[in-house]
């Protein structure tokens, strides 16, 4: 693989990511100035449903009628509009702030397919290329946090939200710049088709139903964790909450670095059981650090996220595309981002919403109930490793 196709699918991933991190962090904390508080965990919920409703038509157009970067870039452009408009008629109707979100994220939460899918089909090692590629899509995801919440301390400001259309709207442009990724399916259209199944049927054996039923309980304490560590992180009197959340992003880049050699040493279902095993330490040191506000604590939670993400979700990824054949790649893709970004968080938003007023409230100093808090998605990841030690194998092919 030349190191320019390297460069030009880096810089995808990149952009891509940057779109996200400039408001997804921040976002709570700019409702809460707002007086929009109990509808925080509405704000990461229309992202998953349009994880549910987008990827799998999406991943069947870009497979059989329209070449992948097209699609990219037409999703950036249309998804840029509706950040632009949040600050100007959202901030006083939380139902209209949501629905933006809602209308931005639809157009959004497909990319994440389509970037993954169109990198695959131009890499010529999986396990080796794509972690090199994606882990930019990290460094897109820090450097937006960084400037919106180190550097402008903007966490509670409408800022974010435009700084992240500006970036869609350079990333539309320089997808048309992207390497040409023409359709690969053949045949006619059937609502089977787009609706995925044909996918699902080729992908269907136990380990991989064993393996999406845990996507999506992890993806579920995945949601409580973003939607409300921000929070947490301000109860605690941390400065800049985003900025520091950051400092996850940046050790999931070093951990990347080591994916290939780690995938091919330990293999998928003992890299998923090593990744669980971070997040159970992540919220024990939350529950810990609660009485005391104890920062280190905090920050070990955080610095935990390289191998939470990584060993999680990217080997997720490699083992989905290892499933798939070139023809049904962008549904398989689709698939795996309805299971873990669409139905596993739109369970884990409504659950945090629901934890979070019943536990927290108002009174989000009171840090006994934030040990409460934690407790209930450190026992969803031990019903996953339960599921996983006794009931999966790796069943995908290599190469």
């Amino acid at each position: 693989m030349s190191l320019g196709l390297m460069a030009r699918l880096s810089l995808m991933m990149f952009l891509q990511y940057a779109v996200w991190g400039s408001w997804y962090v921040t976002v709570g904390n700019y409702m809460a100035a707002l007086g929009m508080t109990e509808a925080i965990y509405w704000a990461y919920t229309v992202g998953p449903i349009s994880g549910v409703v987008a990827p799998f038509f999406l991943g069947f157009i870009a497979d059989r009628f329209f070449a992948s970067e097209r699609v990219l870039a037409a999703l950036n452009f249309l998804g840029a509009i509706p950040l632009f408009l949040v600050p100007h008629f959202g901030e006083a109707d939380s139902t209209l702030f949501i629905g933006l979100l809602l209308l931005h994220t639809l157009f959004f939460f497909p990319t994440l397919g389509l970037t993954t899918a169109l990198a695959f089909h131009h890499v010529v090692d999986r396990e080796q290329h794509f972690p090199r590629v994606r882990v930019f899509g990290t460094l897109g995801w820090v450097v937006a946090g960084v400037v919106v919440s180190g550097i402008l301390s903007a966490d509670a400001t409408a800022l974010p939200l435009q700084i992240g259309g500006c970036v869609a709207l350079v990333a539309s442009v320089y997808s048309l710049t992207l390497p040409h990724t023409p359709p690969r399916g053949t045949g006619k259209v059937t609502v089977r088709g787009i609706l995925g199944i044909d996918a699902l049927q080729h992908l269907r054996s136990r380990p991989f139903v064993v393996y999406m039923l845990g996507a999506v309980m992890v993806a579920s304490a995945f949601a409580v964790y973003y939607a409300y560590t921000p929070i947490y992180l301000a109860a605690s009197n941390v400065s800049d909450p985003a900025f520091k959340m950051s400092f996850g992003q940046l050790s999931e880049v070093v951990i990347m670095v080591f994916i290939p050699f780690v995938f091919r040493t330990l293999g998928i279902k003992r890299m998923l059981l090593v990744g669980l095993g971070a997040w159970i330490l992540r919220y024990v040191l939350f529950i810990l650090a609660a009485p005391d506000n104890t920062f280190w604590m905090l920050m070990g939670g955080i610095l935990l996220h390289g191998v939470c993400f990584n060993f999680i979700f990217i080997s997720g990824q490699i083992y989905v595309d290892r499933k798939a054949t070139p023809a049904i790649r962008a549904q398989a893709q689709g698939l795996l981002v309805m299971v873990q970004s669409g139905i596993g968080l739109v369970i884990g938003s409504q659950f945090a919403g629901f934890l979070f007023n019943s536990v927290i409230g108002d009174d989000v100093a009171d840090m006994s109930q934030w040990q409460q808090f934690w407790w209930m998605p450190l026992g969803i990841v031990l019903a996953v490793v339960v599921l996983y030690a006794v009931f999966f194998k790796d069943d995908s092919k290599a190469g």
